[in-house]
């Protein structure tokens, strides 16, 4: 009988172990799973921030303001950029390139723009206040709503610019007009109607 019961509790006793085992076994595999999907959760919000990054890169506008003022960037060249409402204030930019250039909005306050090539350039809403344009090459050039008292142009090629309401003094008004000619191929307007030449 003694043997009978102690059979029977040995049995028992596996079994219970048994059920032990199984349980941590268990318990084991819902650990790894629910690391796994912490792991799997961290990884994913990783990726997700790189290809968030990349995209913001990526997609981001051509056009980001830059500053050079002050800079001596003689015969630099710029033609063709997106400089919207960039600052070259008291920059020197002699015989410089920004040929095609979108340069909306951009400050040349008494800037150094000297037989700079601006040809065909975007200089709508642009403060030119007393930038220096001598022998400058404003071909075809946008320059409506322009700031541009104080400004010279002496010996500049205006040929088709678009001077539409760009603030000028009368003197420099009045040399311009005996250059004015041409008509501006974007605008459609004649050089000389836009500065109110007689």
């Amino acid at each position: 009988m003694n043997s009978r019961l102690s059979d029977a509790c040995d049995g028992l006793r596996l079994r219970t172990a048994g059920s032990i085992l199984d349980s941590s076994s268990t318990e084991l595999g819902f650990k790894r799973k629910k690391n796994h999907h912490i792991w799997v959760s961290i990884l994913s919000l990783f990726i997700w921030g790189i290809v968030s990054i990349t995209a913001t890169v990526g997609f981001a506008p051509t056009a980001l303001a830059l500053e050079y003022n002050k800079e001596i960037l003689v015969e630099a060249d710029f033609s063709g950029r997106d400089l919207t409402d960039s600052s070259f204030t008291k920059a020197n930019l002699r015989q410089s390139n920004f040929s095609r250039a979108n340069l909306n909005g951009v400050s040349f306050f008494a800037a150094n723009l000297e037989s700079a090539n601006l040809e065909g350039s975007d200089l709508r809403n642009a403060t030119l206040d007393s930038a220096r344009l001598v022998r400058a090459n404003l071909t075809n050039a946008l320059l409506e709503g322009a700031f541009a008292a104080n400004a010279r142009f002496d010996g500049a090629i205006i040929d088709g610019a678009d001077f539409t309401d760009t603030l000028l003094r009368p003197d420099e008004q009045k040399k311009l007009c005996k250059l004015a000619k041409g008509t501006n191929p974007i605008t459609g307007r004649d050089t000389r109607d836009t500065l109110f030449c007689p």
